[in-house]
């Protein structure tokens, strides 16, 4: 099956991949690794999702925060490669933060909501490393950021 239509069949609906607001790109490719920035978790009314994971947000709520952060991934890597997400071989990793205090401790079960919905879209080429790492503070407040690198055909 296609990856768009995965992406129809789990009724998924892809964000506009927002341009970056620093001195950075939101993607690039180098060899046959695209780098997707990281994106912080934003809602589907294009709303920021604030907060600090054990102290106003819930895991469950980090997770659909984190999910939204890869929804945006999948975006940017969509229009990285021209709107053919075919050209995605393999998710290589991800790597999330989430905005947590200092004794939250399921930073993991967090990020499982990135690593989950790319898994669900790309099935066993989705399949990557990662890491769920605490940070006291993430930029705008936001409660997550991921981001991702993918092998890429050329």
């Amino acid at each position: 099956m296609s990856i768009e239509k995965k992406i129809k069949e789990l009724n998924i609906e892809l964000p506009v991949p927002k341009e970056p607001v620093g001195a950075y790109v939101a993607s690039k490719i180098v060899g046959n690794l695209l780098f997707i920035s990281g994106q912080l978790s934003i809602d589907e009314k294009g709303v920021l999702i604030k907060g600090k994971l054990g102290e106003t947000l819930t895991t469950d709520e980090g997770y659909s925060a984190a999910k939204r952060c890869a929804l945006s991934i999948v975006s940017h890597a969509k229009f990285a490669c021209k709107n053919d997400l075919e050209k995605i071989k393999s998710c290589v990793k991800l790597t999330g933060y989430v905005n947590s205090t200092s004794n939250y401790t399921e930073q993991p079960k967090v990020i499982n909501g990135a690593s989950e919905l790319i898994s669900s879209i790309f099935g066993d080429n989705g399949m990557h490393a990662r890491a769920a790492v605490s940070t006291n503070s993430l930029p705008l407040g936001v409660a997550v950021e991921v981001d991702a690198i993918f092998e890429i055909i050329k």
